[in-house]
Order: C-alpha cells, then structure tokens, then sequence
C-alpha cells in the first residue's frame, strides 16, 4: 500500500497537482496541514482515494482536527502539523504523543524542512514543504508483509 504524504501547500495547487500526478497508484493522501483549501480540493478530485488531513497554523479558519489518528495498512499513524508541538524545535514532544497513541508513524509538517528518522519502532516523517521552487512529498510503501519504507521526493522543475 502506498501513502503520499504532503503538507505546508500554502496555496501552491500546482505542486500539489504535480505530486498528486506524480504518484497514481497512492491509495491514501495525508495532507499534515497549512493547506486546507488544497485538503479541500484532494477529497473533491480524488474520489477513490482515503484523504486524512489535519489543520496547520495558518489554517484559520479550518474544521480539520489538530490531530489525527488514523489506521492505514494495519499500521497506526498519528498526524499533526506540529506547531502545538514546537515542531520548530524539537520532535520529541510529538514522539511521545505518537508513542501515547501506540502509533507505528508519526507525520507532521511546520518546518517546511523534508526528513525521515527512525526512533525505536517509530517511523518519523515531515514531507517538507510542498509548495514553490524547492518543492518535496513523502511516500511511505506498507509492504505486504507489513514493513515501512520511507522516502521523501523533491519535485522537479
């Protein structure tokens, strides 16, 4: 099963709609927040696929909840963008949100910076910021014997 995660779109529904393109075969689309309007957008055009989102900071006027939890391919993730969780600087507030949760991954955004770690049993990813010239998404694979592969992809321009 293969998850595209994006987050921090700001607008940009044209990375968006490249990384959407990018990755057909996603069954589940995680939007980590600070773009609800493109949230909005993926539950619209994506029919077939799971959407799960969650509103960032600059969310205003968002419905989304700050946090979710959600089961996806047998696996447990807990999604936030970070912010109520001083993403900016550190993740272990957030690691032990995800751990309280039982969660095996924990997404998050705000920093606008891409990176994946590993922290005993928990699988840790922010896609970066999918907007503008330096552009990245995360796709996380669940194999079909239940392993986690993590990999973030900067867009082309």
């Amino acid at each position: 099963m293969r998850i595209l995660v994006v987050s921090d779109t700001h607008g940009d529904f044209y990375s968006l709609k490249r990384a959407l393109d990018a990755q057909p075969t996603a069954e589940v689309i995680i939007h980590c927040g600070d773009g609800s309007e493109q949230y909005q957008y993926i539950k619209d055009v994506y029919l077939q696929k799971q959407v799960i989102g969650v509103r960032g900071n600059c969310d205003w006027s968002s419905t989304l909840p700050a946090t979710e939890v959600a089961e996806v391919g047998g696996k447990r993730i807990f999604i936030t963008h970070g912010h109520m969780y001083q993403a900016k600087f550190t993740t272990m507030n957030m690691i032990y949100a995800a751990r309280e949760e039982k969660a095996n991954i924990l997404l998050f955004g705000h920093t606008h910076q891409a990176m994946t770690d590993y922290n005993d049993g928990l699988y840790i990813m922010n896609p970066g910021s999918c907007s503008g010239y330096y552009a990245t998404y995360g796709v996380i694979d669940i194999t079909p014997k239940g392993d986690i592969v993590t990999n973030i992809v900067r867009l082309s321009r």
